[in-house]
């Protein structure tokens, strides 16, 4: 069988916390209905897809880059990194990847990137939805210790509310530095 993985990340754009990639091998055998890009779907569709494609796909794997590796190699790289992480950790190895996007992550099998693939992916869709739902969990665990914040409302992206407990109470350990709003705060704060 000629296995094919799709490749997808979350959280590119925020201000706070990793970046995650996913890698998904469906089963053609075991097909899951409902599958869509993930910024598309409520959180409540997107979870019960998670648990589904967890259940039945061939292989999937979730893996991160840290927010100092976002600072210390830029976001493109980063997620790359991540990528990459999860395409090595499927348990089970594809023939080709399939990557959302313009670019593809150095990879031990062909990959093709394809713009707007997790809306015309299936393997696409399911890995943007596992990175999407596994990040946003994460975003809540840190809410938990930061809830000055409002992580588990923006999950970390440039909104007002965001920008407003930053300008209160200062980036925290899980602020991306090298993003332009924290460091305007941190240079200010000179």
């Amino acid at each position: 069988m000629h296995l094919v993985c799709g490749v997808d990340e979350a959280g590119r754009g925020p201000l706070a916390g990793p970046v995650y990639a996913a890698a998904v091998i469906l089963d053609p055998h075991r097909p899951i209905a409902g599958l869509a890009d993930s910024k598309k779907l409520s959180e409540r569709k997107r979870e019960a897809l998670a648990i589904m494609i967890r259940e039945r796909a061939l292989s999937w794997s979730i893996a991160s880059s840290s927010v100092e590796e976002i600072d210390e190699l830029n976001i493109l790289q980063a997620t790359m990194l991540a990528m990459q992480r999860a395409v090595e950790a499927l348990a089970r190895t594809p023939a080709e990847a399939l990557i959302d996007g313009n670019r593809c992550p150095r990879l031990a099998m062909p990959a093709r990137a394809i713009i707007r693939g997790d809306a015309s992916e299936p393997a696409i869709s399911a890995a943007s939805i596992l990175a999407k739902t596994a990040r946003d969990a994460e975003m809540r665990l840190i809410h938990e210790a930061y809830p000055g914040y409002g992580l588990d409302r923006h999950k970390g992206y440039d909104t007002a509310v965001h920008r407003a407990a930053l300008a209160r109470l200062g980036p925290a350990p899980f602020h991306r530095r090298s993003f332009a709003p924290v460091r305007a705060l941190l240079d200010a704060s000179r």
